[in-house]
């Protein structure tokens, strides 16, 4: 090794423990040089010298100016190379620039501009044979050198452009060559190459696939490498094949697969494999699938993205009894991203422990040794990638009596810290950080101190800053606080079966127990105000996002399974509703359609949706006999009563290729008629499943028995209530009758099977929106372990191509409005209505649209809520709303400063929801401003204050907030990590 390269590489292997120290500036003769801020201050202040002359401001402002220029520089870099890297010299030039700009300084940095434009001028009269330095040198894995191949560099670049329109091969090289250097590392190139393509996302959505695609050729090479096979194979089916098998073996060997897998028909399984879908893949979702999700052998992957489909497949195919067959069907539903299994199925299918599922609940028992025993439960599946969710409302209140040591209990808050921490330091296997949620329901005498338990201020040792909580409100909770009349608390071992009561019984059961209160037959009780409390709860919603709001009854009262026991609570992201007990631990095992793919020709292809259910339900059942289960009372719960939970992602997604608005009435029918179908290919599909395998074992007696559906429980929901309840719609269009009659006959194979999940980070790999969220941002930038990156929504992109309106101006005009297109004057309106953003939608849209869906789905909805200006009043009537309309719970409320938004005031209109052919615009306008939801509050009977006086208190409770509502996630782009 020569001098020069000797002195390369001990730059490169620096450990110093300054982050500066790990930046290299690629010079233009194609050496390194390390990053030094001071160096950059020097070229700033020599510029505005140069350019201001005798009207430049004095020698500390300089400094000053100089200073905060290189400071915004060095926290950019910091981002975009958080683990260290090199940086070519013209991107600090430009960087130097654009902060010449944003501190005012025209005059200089136009002079600056004129100055590069200059010396490069020169540089090509100098050197215009001089092609990114050929003369260069890699440094290979085992520390020789070799001569840089440019000519592959050139081939690689090229195929990854190929057929994709928008996207410059040419220009991508010249932007790759600045990111080389002499003694470059073999493994860095491809890095080098990505990081070249990455920025151009922003301005051509195509070059996601591109880096995508750069990324995929340097997995080809890691593979390769691991499993000792040559990367440059004839072809890439050549390649996968020999890939596949070899990574079977090599997993087998290593103890990283199942010796199961090898039983199947590998030949026919690599000749299923199509390397065509690697192309389906955007930057972020195959960059995920490499950071997460592929098995790997000290940090090498022994996985490419079609054999990862298959690994996953093969796992929920073996009990099949013609496995091979079965593993290329689901092998082709994963691949063609219509569907996709929840992480913990894509994680550990095919493993030494397959642990599939998703979401345990269980019920903590009121006494010390099941109580450590739930937390010992807790660590153990949370150990397996479990998102958890706590019923804690059976353990006795602060200050009731223990007679065992004749001494008060300490209530619950001490033991969920225990849960808070155990959370912290059973991280899932060291792939995400572990998740729980606990449950309390709202007549529990510690519910006040629970509401606290997120505050930032108090005892620290009474506060839990690493877990969620949900509040489990019964229906007779909201009737009080519309009547305004008091709340009782109790100690749960005062009213012990108050806990497993819904409905009328509950209300019973509760009004008596009130009455021992004034009798002296209970002595440890408190009484306060119900609209107090309430507007407590959405105090802490406010300013801590927890609790979240959950409704009981309508969780219970809808439950196929209410003949088996209490739903007591959901789980970590409230999708799920399932029985729980002292011996029952919850199970669910999730999977998601992508809806947007089952869009064609402007409608939802029947035919394909209803394809691809048949094998999700049939893969979803699977996950129940293959689980790896960490404690007996899952493995006894999930057999017992199989429950499956099938949701959708890219709802969003789909009402752009429909170019539908999410705030219209179009949206909320769409949301109806897609959910109906689901729901009735869903069940169709586990009624004959049923006649194949047999039905669950504790079918008899469930509503699916007694024939009763989904939409003939909000029925029974309407019927417990009273004429207060008010559903937006019953309407149906399918054959239910004769679906009922197939149930009946024939059974049904899981207990639920329908629930929506947050899909975080599967919606991430296939790349579309998350779940039935809409657009957080239509331009955000997005962070992995490879730094960062600038994210522009394809649809709007489209759009503003079809109108002759994309172009760099319009790209940084969406980064200047944080990417919201309602202030840039030159987009159309009808595009600005369809590309609103989150905080840009009327949240009562949201729940309208989860109502519709809320109608055929056994289980629940993971239903974030977005509010830009949040207030008392609004808080109330959203949440009161929510449960008026059937939901049975609701997940995160994300929220913006005050001072970061413009209002939006659309009013929701009932009657327009009713009827999708009528224009929103117009049905708001003629709506008069108040709404029908609030209209509909202010008609219960009961309901002492009137409109204005209700809008007064309201707006009294909001002034106790104070003036500006905190964000409610620290997170540009809001995901969830539990569930998916």
């Amino acid at each position: 090794m020569t001098t020069t390269n000797a002195h390369l590489a001990e730059q490169l292997q620096s450990t110093s423990q300054e982050s500066r120290d790990t930046l290299f500036v690629i010079k233009r003769d194609g050496t390194l040089a390390p990053y030094k801020n001071d160096k950059i201050a020097v070229a700033i202040t020599k510029a505005i010298l140069a350019a201001e002359g005798h009207e430049a401001p004095n020698a500390e402002h300089v400094k000053l100016l100089s200073g905060q220029i290189v400071d915004s520089i060095s926290s950019r870099f910091n981002k975009m190379y958080p683990s260290g890297g090199s940086i070519n010299i013209e991107d600090i030039q430009d960087q130097v620039e654009l902060g010449l700009m944003r501190q005012g300084l025209q005059k200089v940095a136009r002079a600056y501009v004129l100055y590069r434009e200059e010396h490069a001028q020169k540089r090509k009269e100098n050197h215009p044979s001089e092609e990114a330095h050929p003369h260069f040198k890699m440094v290979k894995e085992d520390g020789s050198e070799a001569p840089l191949n440019i000519g592959r560099i050139r081939a690689v670049v090229s195929s990854a452009c190929e057929g994709l329109e928008g996207v410059d091969a040419t220009h991508l090289l010249e932007l790759s060559y600045r990111n080389l250097y002499h003694g470059i590392k073999e493994q860095d190139i491809s890095t080098a190459l990505i990081m070249a393509a990455r920025p151009l996302i922003e301005s051509e959505p195509n070059y996601s696939y591109v880096s995508a695609r750069l990324l995929l050729d340097s997995l080809f090479i890691e593979v390769s490498r691991t499993l000792g096979l040559d990367s440059n194979a004839n072809s890439e089916q050549v390649l996968y094949i020999n890939a596949f098998k070899a990574g079977i073996q090599f997993g087998i060997e290593h103890e990283l697969l199942h010796p199961q897998l090898a039983t199947f028909d590998l030949d026919e399984l690599a000749k299923a494999i199509d390397p065509a879908r690697d192309h389906q893949f955007t930057y972020l979702g195959l960059q995920t699938l490499y950071d997460r999700y592929f098995i790997h052998r000290n940090d090498a992957r022994i996985e490419l993205p079609q054999t990862f489909f298959m690994r996953v497949a093969m796992g929920l195919a073996v009990d099949e009894a013609e496995p091979t067959i079965r593993a290329v069907e689901f092998y082709r539903l994963l691949s063609s991203f219509d569907y996709m299994s929840s992480t913990p199925t894509l994680f550990n299918s095919g493993t030494l422990r397959p642990q599939l599922s998703s979401c345990y609940l269980t019920s903590v028992p009121d006494d010390l040794s099941g109580i450590y025993d739930a937390l010992r439960d807790n660590a153990l599946l949370s150990k397996w990638a479990g998102g958890l969710g706590n019923d804690w409302t059976n353990v006795r209140a602060l200050g009731s009596h223990i007679k065992g040591t004749n001494g008060q209990s300490q209530g619950v808050v001490p033991f969920l810290k225990v849960v808070n921490d155990t959370a912290v330091a059973v991280n899932q296997g060291g792939k995400r950080k572990g998740a729980v949620c606990a449950y309390l329901e709202s007549w529990h005498l510690d519910i006040e101190d629970f509401l606290d338990l997120r505050k930032n201020t108090g005892d620290e040792r009474r506060r839990t800053h690493d877990m969620n909580t949900a509040n489990w409100i019964p229906d007779l909770f909201m009737k009080r606080v519309f009547e305004e009349k008091d709340w009782t608390l109790f100690s749960p071992n005062d009213v012990i079966d108050l806990h497993d009561l819904t409905g009328k019984e509950f209300e019973a059961r509760y009004e008596a127990y009130e009455s021992q209160t004034e009798t002296g037959q209970i002595k440890l009780f408190k009484r306060v105000p119900a609209l107090e409390l309430w507007r407590k709860m959405l105090s802490m919603l406010f300013e801590t996002g927890h609790p979240w709001i959950t409704f009981k009854d309508p969780c219970n009262i809808r439950s196929p399974q209410q003949h088996f026991g209490v739903v007591h609570s959901s789980n970590l992201c409230t999708e799920i509703t399932l029985n729980t007990s002292e011996d029952e631990i919850a199970v669910c095992n999730l999977g998601s359609i992508n809806l947007v793919n089952h869009i064609q020709n402007g409608e939802l292809d029947k035919g394909r949706l209803e394809s691809t259910i048949r094998t999700a339900i049939r893969m979803l059942d699977n996950v129940i006999d293959i689980n790896y289960y960490a404690c007996p009372q899952a493995e006894t719960s999930n057999m017992r009563h199989r429950p499956i939970g099938l949701g959708v992602m890219g709802f969003q997604d789909a009402l752009y290729k429909l170019n539908i608005p999410y705030a219209s009435t179009e949206a909320v029918y769409f949301a109806d008629q897609s959910m109906e179908l689901i729901s009735y290919y869903a069940l169709q599909t586990s009624s004959a499943l049923a006649q194949e395998r047999g039905s669950y074992e504790t079918f008899k007696g469930s509503l699916w028995d007694q024939g009763i559906l989904p939409i003939d429980s909000l029925h029974k929901l309407s019927q417990e209530r009273g004429e207060r309840y008010t559903v937006c719609d019953y309407s149906q269009s399918l054959d239910w009758q004769s679906l009922r009659t197939q149930i009946k006959e024939q059974g049904i194979r899981n207990s639920n099977v329908m629930a929506i999940a947050p899909t975080a980070t599967i919606s991430n790999i296939i790349g579309v929106s998350q779940s039935i969220e809409p657009t957080y941002q239509n331009l955000f930038v997005k962070s992995n372990l490879s730094g960062e990156f600038t994210v522009v929504n394809p649809w709007l992109v489209k759009a503003l191509k079809k109108e002759g309106l994309w172009d760099a101006a319009m790209v940084n005009d969406l980064k200047y409005y944080d990417g919201s297109v309602r202030q840039i004057e030159r987009i159309p309106a009808s595009i600005k209505e369809v590309f609103s953003t989150a905080f840009e939608i009327e949240p009562h849209w949201l729940v309208e649209a989860a109502a519709r869906r809320q109608k055929w789905i056994d289980q629940a909805q993971s239903l974030n809520l977005y509010m830009s200006e949040p207030s008392g009043k609004k808080l109330d009537n959203l949440y009161k709303t929510a449960w008026a309309r059937g939901l049975k719970t609701t997940y995160y409320l994300r929220s913006l400063g005050a001072t970061q938004t413009e209002k939006n005031s659309t009013p929701v209109d009932q009657s327009a929801v009713s009827n999708p052919g009528v224009s929103s615009d117009k049905k708001a306008e003629e709506s008069g401003g108040n709404g029908p939801v609030q209209e509909h509050l202010d008609k219960w009977e009961g309901a002492s204050l009137t409109a204005q006086a209700r809008s007064q208190e309201a707006d009294d409770f909001e002034l106790v907030q104070g003036q500006e509502a905190p964000k409610m996630c620290s997170i540009l782009e809001p995901d969830c990590e539990a569930c998916q």
